[in-house]
């Protein structure tokens, strides 16, 4: 199927690399009007030339560099009908090693990104005429870890405030979703450069002994999710997670 996404516009943030560019690109290829935004510059133009997209430079915990992100869309395109909160960093650390800054600074990545994209797309999803909002949380926000108390708060988090999002949308009009999309370990750049920094310790071993399926997620599988969500196929889920774990949850 192609044209899935046609005559739809979307905003993926983190869309520079990773999970956002793969995104970006099967988005594209199904017929969208994609705008990436990042808050690395260089390597956001450079993505947005290989992918020939539109760009933004967001730093997602910035309420104002959020309003004028909108009000460049709106002004420049017209619509918005699909927003990816896709932009996220890690934290590593146990409850009692995590120092408050650190614990501050996931949080307002993580969570308040998602929660000032959510509030500051509405009004033009919402007069665009339809729209999805996914929020990508991670299994990490289902499943706990002893030593990424900051990481696992914060995804956990996403997941209430997309149900919450849905309600209000639901509530408010019936044109704009909003789910939440939980994926496993993923190969992006980011986790492959952990495993090969130490090779010694067999990292990928260790992480693909928790999934039953013995292999990680690989970006396309995430982005092929998340076309889906955006797309009209699935126009009555709202309100929901959708779990990319290779069975890890089932165990």
């Amino acid at each position: 199927m192609s044209n899935r996404l046609k005559n739809k516009v979307a905003l993926i943030t983190g869309g520079a690399q990773g999970l956002g560019k793969e995104m970006a690109k099967s988005m594209i290829a199904q017929g969208a009007q994609v705008i990436i935004s990042d808050i690395n510059e260089i390597t956001l133009v450079e993505t947005a030339s290989e992918l020939s997209c539109d760009h933004i430079v967001l730093d997602v915990t910035s309420k104002d560099q959020w309003q004028h992100a909108i009000t460049k869309i709106k002004e420049d395109i017209g619509s918005l009908n699909i927003l990816v909160n896709n932009a996220g960093m890690g934290g590593g650390g146990d409850v009692e090693s995590t120092d408050l800054e650190l614990w501050d600074l996931v949080h307002k990545v993580n969570l308040d990104s998602v929660f000032m994209g959510c509030k500051y797309s509405l009004p033009l999803m919402r007069d665009s005429g339809d729209g999805s909002i996914i929020n990508i949380s991670s299994m990490s926000g289902i499943v706990a870890s002893h030593n990424t108390s900051a990481y696992n708060s914060s995804k956990a988090a996403v997941r209430h405030l997309s149900k919450s999002v849905a309600l209000h949308c639901a509530k408010t009009t019936n044109l704009v979703r909003c789910n939440s999309i939980h994926p496993v370990f993923t190969r992006t750049a980011m986790v492959q450069s952990m495993i090969d920094s130490a090779p010694e310790r067999n990292i990928e071993e260790k992480l693909v002994q928790q999934i039953p399926i013995r292999k990680l997620a690989e970006p396309i599988d995430i982005a092929n999710a998340a076309v889906f969500l955006a797309s009209d196929e699935s126009s009555f889920i709202t309100g929901t997670e959708l779990i990319i774990d290779g069975g890890l949850s089932a165990t």
